[in-house]
């Protein structure tokens, strides 16, 4: 059930001169390594990830860097990151090929780039040249890696360069990403474990690589690699800031990772969905106390412009999100001091997103304030401060996050408890009387699976009057809404069969949490 009320979304972002009484958490800088120096304000960039999945190409990347040169750089956006699976050449938008995917890798059980995809890479060369490309336009390269060794080098049992060691005596299978099989966990002590780690890390330095974007290593999170991934930078003789990904790192390991990253996650992949975004408000206020100079808690990327040229099960489509929730976007991340990772293709940009990127009182928030904070919260009524070190004022950003609020559950026709894997038959009956009603709405609601995703299915669905029988999946609904994904009918939301308990069903509808049908 829905509950209408209308959404204001104000905010305010102001400079007020001598407020005073205003609490301060003291954030100062690490005293730890030096890399904490390469990241003195939050990195900005883009990445590929929101527009082009795993699919994306090399005149693509150089598309949006000569956009970022051309509009963005001078505002401060410098970092290019190209995100997962580089290194296979048939990888398919809309779901990742698992069935017969292309690797590149060299005779170390390093991955290197598709030279179908990137063709500069040829003759291996690695991104040696496409990093090059970026320097010369004063811009930073950055890739994405999964955490681990190639389960296809440990088959192979591929040497570890720089050890007696192969691919096959450092893994483990334990604790392998769920949703993507490409790597196996490299267990800290074994011989070889750390040798290929540095290996990994000398070559993307030899590449010229600024930035690595680590995924699988936030949550659960793993300390082991963590280090292990921390020291190998150390010794690559490069400045190479690390990302680490996703899902929200454990708060208790928030100084072990503020001591050996320059940015880590606070949440699972983030979309144009008004409540994910709404949730950041508590997000951002956890973790407020663990900003500091050169290590900075990731909201995740900016689902802004156009998204899903060949995204992972996202349809090609300028955002979402109002101009208000957009507004309200901005002002968090920049209060906040996240990192400022577009994931829209800048080519496709409009005049507003320009203008949302390019602001410069907010971009000054972002770059130059210290203590940020949440000042108080009032139901839907939210207030941040920050001050600025240099005059002494201070920032105040005014939110309104009223929307239309979901009704409670126990005003719902019928309602489940939370159904998981654990559930008797991964499911629960819906056989309920709704004689009179006019609408119907179907409502998912977060199942607290963080990064393991919150997938939804209506199985079956029909509504009955008397003998007469239809089949929700074949009609139409007047608006579909799902935190990640599109919903479809006789699909689940990932474009695959809708499968429950190892069985299949022909007809229902796919969805995702938070979902309204």
């Amino acid at each position: 059930m829905l509950s209408l009320s209308s959404r204001t979304s104000l905010l305010g972002l102001a400079l007020l001169s001598g407020l005073a009484g205003l609490p301060v958490a003291a954030q100062k800088a690490p005293a730890t390594s030096d890399f904490h120096e390469w990241t003195l304000t939050p990195p900005m960039g883009w990445n590929s990830w929101d527009c082009y999945g795993p699919t994306v190409t090399e005149a693509e990347v150089k598309a949006n860097a000569d956009y970022m040169a051309r509009y963005l750089k001078s505002s401060g956006w410098e970092y290019v990151v190209v995100d997962i699976r580089w290194y296979v050449g048939n990888d398919t938008a809309h779901g990742y090929n698992e069935k017969d995917p292309a690797f590149n890798l060299d005779a170390y059980g390093r991955f290197i780039p598709a030279v179908n995809r990137f063709p500069s890479a040829a003759g291996g060369k690695g991104f040696k040249p496409l990093a090059d490309y970026m320097h010369a336009k004063g811009l930073k390269f950055g890739i994405h890696i999964m955490r681990g060794v190639p389960v296809v080098a440990v088959q192979r049992k591929l040497p570890v360069l720089g050890s007696k060691a192969t691919a096959a005596d450092i893994y483990s299978k334990e604790a392998q990403a769920g949703w993507l099989h490409d790597m196996y966990t490299v267990v800290a002590g074994r011989p070889g474990a750390q040798d290929y780690y540095n290996s990994l890390f000398k070559l993307y330095a030899s590449w010229g690589v600024d930035f690595v974007k680590v995924d699988d290593l936030s949550s659960p999170y793993h300390k082991p690699e963590v280090e292990m991934i921390r020291k190998a930078i150390d010794l690559s003789g490069r400045k190479i800031v690390l990302s680490t990904s996703p899902g929200e790192t454990p708060i208790a390991e928030a100084k072990h990772v503020q001591a050996n990253a320059n940015i880590w996650r606070t949440v699972g992949d983030f979309w144009d969905s008004w409540e994910q975004l709404k949730e950041h408000f508590e997000v951002c206020n956890r973790w407020s106390p663990y900003i500091r100079q050169g290590a900075f808690p990731d909201a995740d990327m900016l689902p802004l412009g156009r998204l899903g040229l060949r995204a992972e099960r996202v349809d090609d489509r300028m955002t979402r999100f109002t101009r208000d929730e957009q507004y309200t976007l901005m002002s968090l991340w920049s209060i906040f001091r996240s990192p400022l990772m577009f994931g829209g293709d800048l080519p496709s940009n409009d005049a507003f997103t320009l203008s949302l990127l390019t602001n410069k009182d907010v971009l000054a928030l972002h770059h130059n304030s210290t203590h940020n904070r949440q000042l108080f919260r009032q139901g839907n009524l939210i207030a941040w401060t920050a001050d600025d070190p240099k005059t002494g004022d201070k920032f105040l950003a005014l939110f309104n996050a009223q929307d239309q609020e979901l009704a409670p559950s126990n005003e719902a026709a019928w309602a489940s408890s939370i159904i998981t894997r654990q559930t008797p038959g991964q499911s629960q009956t819906v056989d309920v009387d709704i004689t009179g009603a006019t609408k119907l709405y179907l409502n998912v609601r977060d199942g607290g699976d963080d990064i393991a995703w919150d997938h939804a299915d209506w199985l079956n669905p029909v509504v009955s009057k008397g003998s007469n029988t239809v089949s929700l999946s074949s009609l139409p609904w007047k608006t579909a809404s799902a935190g990640w994904g599109s919903v479809t009918a006789n699909k689940s939301v990932s474009g695959a069969d809708l499968m429950v308990a190892g069985k299949i069903y022909e007809r229902g509808i796919g969805t995702h949490s938070n979902s309204m049908i």
